[in-house]
């Protein structure tokens, strides 16, 4: 028999023992301009991750340009005034033309708005409704676009930081924070420095319109082509009754097409101000060099003018429970979310070690709906913190010859076994060892390291990265007991089951004949976004790429390819009349 002797360090991490607590040692700077650097020098290997992180998100937006915030996401890499064109001077002309036709369209479009409350147009988002002024002002704007596109250097942000070896460009938006970030050779660290402060300085939102016509499209796709995206926005609206965590982090539908570039340049002044940001650098590289070099180039960006404003709009407190019932292309589900207290709260941690006793496949309600009642096809439960407010979620999909009253009836039963008996020490010190591996996890390279940091300080504090796990090992099983009674109440609760819509089921279809419980949603999905879809190109182009990888698949890749070739070639032919 051989043993295995762990090292002592990893052994105590995973045990959630505290004689290996160690901080991560992250440098803090502050640049003249108001900027905040988060410096992690780590030698492991010869890269460094970079990130910054916007202390925006939709949260502060409000009606009429919900969307902003993730709309900057994208138009943060269309370039400079020397990245992403050929002429920038006739790139500007360009640009203050449309503009200028852009402002009688916004007229057009307010009197298109008064036959729509007058009922004399029934879908402003639809061509065949628009006026003809708004059609002539559509085909000047047209030509301008395709005359900008002539001058365009597509993709050279990404295509420089490619050339030199930079990897994982993204970035992302949520309810609280807007974030950007890459990994690039160590020996490309200047590079970077010159690249994020040309766009924080130097931006030129070219292509503005268009992309805002790319997010709306996003918003299409992602919300109303699915099954429950329309439901879960409507419960997620109800959900937030007073808070601006009410609307979409993508925006509401009426607002996208609406907004304007001048509104764009307003908020991009207030909200990306140097002093309104966090720049992240992890990574192998000297803390003193690597602050001397942000001073140069991020510090010669001016501070703003004006601060950022707080969210001062709180959640009123609920006093009833509230439900939502609705029907969808898709299996029976029940969704159960109640408000609880936001990022910095103590009893978050608490609610955070609830939610791991109830989730994952080792949790209750795994163990006592998925497999025991066999109530549920799945199960779970989550507690999601936020910087202004937060709630907690539990629920599951409603197996078949069950009803949603039978899952959520099995959701509370759990709920109020937690709040009327005390967890069991060991089955809390599981969690706590499976929290304790999560943030041994997070450091185990740079870019999950940098990640962590963007994240905490977005949403309040980076020190989280150090405090976050012994707030975790410091919940009691009265802790867990206390915060179920005092958060998971009826009054604080809000509901929603969604049925199976009426309509044709699998043996209507001969097509979808022989697909089991579990595959039916995916091609009900995909059925319902094929019907919503409407440009014929990008179908033929979809049912191609269908055809290269259905001579690649399986057995039972093939049957799902199979349906997806036919239904869409059924589609373009449908449309093709029309």
């Amino acid at each position: 028999m051989t043993t295995k002797f762990f090292p002592l360090c990893l052994l105590l991490a995973l045990l959630a023992l505290p004689a290996c607590a160690q901080k991560v040692p992250v440098i803090e700077k502050t640049l003249s301009n108001g900027m905040r650097l988060l410096l992690l020098p780590r030698h492991d290997e010869p890269t460094v991750a970079g990130g910054w992180v916007v202390h925006v998100g939709s949260a502060n937006e409000r009606p009429g340009i919900t969307g902003m915030a993730h709309l900057f996401e994208h138009m943060m890499f269309k370039g400079t005034p020397t990245l992403g064109t050929k002429d920038y001077k006739k790139d500007v002309e360009i640009i203050n033309e449309q503009e200028r036709v852009r402002d009688l369209m916004r007229k057009e479009e307010a009197n298109m708005r008064t036959l729509w409350r007058r009922g004399e147009i029934a879908d402003l988002q639809n061509p065949d409704t628009w006026t003809p002024r708004y059609k002539e002002l559509q085909a000047q704007f047209k030509k301008l676009v395709d005359a900008q596109r002539e001058i365009l250097v597509k993709n050279e942000f990404d295509r420089i930081y490619t050339s030199n070896g930079g990897s994982m460009m993204n970035a992302y938006t949520s309810h609280d924070v807007t974030v950007y970030f890459i990994t690039v050779p160590a020996n490309k660290l200047e590079l970077w420095m010159w690249m994020e402060s040309e766009r924080l300085l130097r931006p030129v939102f070219r292509e503005f319109y268009a992309e805002r016509d790319v997010v709306f499209e996003e918003r299409r796709m992602r919300t109303e082509s699915t099954p429950t995206g329309r439901i879960e926005e409507t419960f997620w609206a109800m959900f937030w009754e007073s808070h601006p965590y009410s609307w979409p982090v993508v925006g509401w539908p009426s607002d996208i097409p609406a907004i304007t570039k001048k509104q764009a340049d307003d908020f991009y002044a207030l909200y990306y101000a140097p002093q309104n940001i966090t720049t992240v650098l992890v990574g192998d590289f000297d803390p003193e060099k690597a602050t001397a070099l942000a001073e140069k180039f991020l510090g010669r960006i001016p501070r703003g003018k004006e601060e950022a404003p707080d969210v001062v709009t709180l959640e009123i407190k609920q006093p009833a429970e509230k439900r939502l019932n609705g029907d969808a292309d898709t299996n029976p589900q029940v969704d159960l979310m109640w408000h609880t207290p936001a990022f910095g709260h103590n009893d978050t941690y608490a609610l955070q070690v609830l939610a791991q006793i109830l989730s994952t496949r080792t949790g209750r309600l795994y163990k006592g709906l998925v497999l025991g009642s066999k109530t549920a096809t799945s199960a779970y439960a989550q507690q999601h913190t936020m910087r202004w407010a937060s709630l907690f979620n539990v629920g599951g999909e409603v197996t078949d010859g069950k009803t949603p009253a039978d899952l959520e009836a099995g959701l509370l039963a759990e709920v109020e076994k937690i709040k009327a008996t005390e967890v069991p020490p060991e089955e809390l010190q599981k969690v706590k060892n499976n929290f304790a591996a999560g943030e041994y996890r997070k450091l185990a390279n740079n870019h999950a390291i940098m990640q962590a940091l963007l994240r905490y300080d977005g949403v309040g504090r980076w020190q989280e990265i150090n405090e976050a796990g012994p707030k975790l090992q410091a919940v009691t099983v009265a802790d867990v007991k206390r915060v179920a009674n005092t958060y998971l109440t009826k009054e604080n609760r809000n509901v929603a089951t969604v049925v199976r819509k009426a309509g044709k089921s699998a043996s209507d279809d001969p097509d979808l004949a022989g697909l089991t419980p579990q595959q039916l949603p995916v091609v009900r999905q995909f059925l319902s976004r094929l019907a919503a879809e409407k440009n014929v190109e990008l179908l033929k182009a979809s049912l191609k790429q269908m055809e290269e990888q259905s001579a690649k698949a399986g057995a039972k890749g093939q049957q799902f390819l199979n349906i997806q070739k036919k239904k869409t070639a059924e589609r373009i032919a449908e449309l093709e009349k029309k």
